[in-house]
């Protein structure tokens, strides 16, 4: 009976633990989390692209070849391989500068939603009008 009942507990306390661990995940925040983490890695890849594909061959190709190399991954000094580091750099500044646009841009957009809406009268507003008209009138007619 002892070992029925351990049995159980065993049972009851993995369905507990699967059901939490359930709740956990479908909470909002873990799935909001999850899809910034995948747009994030993807918009990494596309700065990284940007940056190697774009930025590279057209600003920094004169300097590297001055530098005597075809690839800013070369760079170094005594062994030390700062061209990465430049790299990672160039990398922060322009995901930085693309974020402070985006951000701007939101916030503008944001900033024409709220003067919009301040400028359109609130339903009470409408209503409390209406009936000041309708007073009026009704008083006219008396």
């Amino acid at each position: 009976m002892a070992n029925g009942q351990a049995r159980n507990r065993a049972v009851n306390s993995a369905g507990g633990f699967m059901r939490d661990f359930r709740e956990f995940l479908m909470r909002g925040n873990v799935i909001d989390l999850a899809v910034a983490v995948v747009i994030g890695a993807a918009f990494s890849a596309i700065v990284n692209s940007f940056v190697a594909d774009i930025i590279t061959p057209l600003l920094l190709n004169p300097a590297l070849k001055a530098a005597g190399v075809e690839d800013i991954a070369n760079l170094s000094a005594n062994g030390v391989k700062y061209g990465l580091f430049l790299s990672a750099v160039i990398n922060f500044v322009v995901i930085g500068f693309v974020l402070f646009v985006l951000i701007r841009l939101f916030e503008k957009a944001k900033r024409k939603q709220d003067v919009e809406a301040a400028a359109e009268p609130s339903i009470e507003e409408k209503l409390n009008d209406t009936l000041t008209r309708l007073t009026a009138v009704v008083d006219r007619k008396l």
